[in-house]
């Protein structure tokens, strides 16, 4: 099969064959519709996040069952599957706890003494996030994938996969906010805008987005957001503060940088929660005024959403078909495989929301 490959931090992803292997017992062999282009994936050609190299970035998919293993009785071939990095093995401690999104079973993965998912010739070549989308197949654990129903547009469906479900699952599962709250979201790219339209569902009060790019600051508004403060112009901290008296319940910082994640912060009211839904670089330290803690205010993290996939990503959809998830907008272009890099170039640019990959 074809895949995009990378092999050297900073370099471009090179297309490439690899050989892909069967299904073992708990395996689903997937061919790719659609694959959306994320921050993650650019992180690691950066070397913001390492990983074993040579690896298939792609993690955002969706697709259609080929094959199952021999074991396998949630989907058949011919089902229609949205992937999802949250692999979980539904036995452990954080599954039985409630906690799926936190599953590290390796289980879920191949054993040494086993073939690779993915190779060329004798070097394997390894999986990111249990999926590797950015190919014309992928070999995954079965509890990767959750089965949709076909009505679903498997180019929209392969965004829910990730920045949907994350932005949706830090808005309700992670934050909690409450109807009528105030809320703000800093970045407005595909995360931020799954953020503001799943605090508008969740009934928030005055949702505020925070960008550097007025075309985004107009599509959060297409998705819910009440106000808009562009960062380039004003202090958005203070910006905040002034339109809400004093701060938001909630914050959500979408982009992955300390700068942004310490104005989430900042911008609370007593007894706000801001949550970082963006993945920070290894390494990477966020500082906040220790004094600000006996306010109640509260600093967390959030992994995937706190998503129960099988039971999110169903309900985005029914969102979606009845008219209320935005996911038309959210996709700025639609490309080939051989145009991944060019797609990076455009996501470092702030220019889109989401690319989308189709395969034929």
């Amino acid at each position: 099969m074809k895949a995009a490959v990378l092999r050297f931090v900073g370099e471009p992803l090179a297309i490439e064959e690899v050989r892909i292997d069967d299904p073992l017992p708990r395996e689903v062999l997937i061919r790719t519709a659609a694959v959306e282009v994320c921050r993650s994936d650019l992180h690691v050609v950066e070397g913001l996040s390492a990983v074993p190299l040579p690896t298939i970035l792609g993690h955002e998919a969706a697709g259609v069952v080929e094959k199952v293993g021999s074991q396998v009785r949630y989907v058949e071939p011919g089902d229609h599957v949205v992937t999802c990095l949250s692999v979980f093995c539904g036995h452990c401690e954080f599954c039985t706890a409630g906690q799926p999104y936190n599953c590290e079973s390796p289980e879920t993965d191949r054993g040494d003494h086993e073939a690779p998912r993915l190779s060329q010739g004798d070097e394997v070549v390894h999986q990111f996030y249990h999926l590797s989308s950015f190919a014309e197949r992928m070999l995954v654990h079965e509890n990767a994938v959750v089965k949709i129903c076909p009505d679903m547009p498997l180019d929209r469906a392969a965004l829910i996969g990730c920045g949907v479900l994350t932005g949706f699952g830090a808005v309700t599962h992670t934050a909690g906010i409450e109807v009528g709250s105030t809320v703000a979201v800093i970045g407005c790219g595909g995360v931020g805008l799954s953020a503001i339209n799943s605090a508008a569902i969740a009934g928030a009060g005055r949702i505020i987005a925070v960008d550097v790019t007025s075309a985004k600051l107009a599509l959060a508004r297409q998705f819910g957001a009440t106000d808009g403060i562009d960062a380039t112009a004003v202090d958005p901290v203070g910006a905040v503060k002034d339109m809400t008296g004093g701060g938001v319940a909630y914050s959500f910082e979408a982009l992955g940088r300390k700068e942004t994640a310490e104005q989430a912060f900042r911008m609370l009211r007593t007894g706000g929660v801001a949550t970082i839904i963006g993945m920070l670089p290894d390494g990477e330290m966020i500082e906040i005024h220790g004094a600000d803690l006996l306010y109640d205010q509260t600093l967390q993290g959030s992994n995937m959403g706190s998503n129960r996939f099988r039971v999110d990503i169903p309900r985005l959809i029914d969102f979606y078909l009845d008219g209320k998830l935005r996911l038309d907008d959210m996709i700025s272009q639609r490309i080939h495989l051989k145009d991944i890099n060019e797609a990076f170039g455009a996501m470092k640019q702030g220019e889109i929301a989401r690319s989308v990959i189709l395969f034929d």
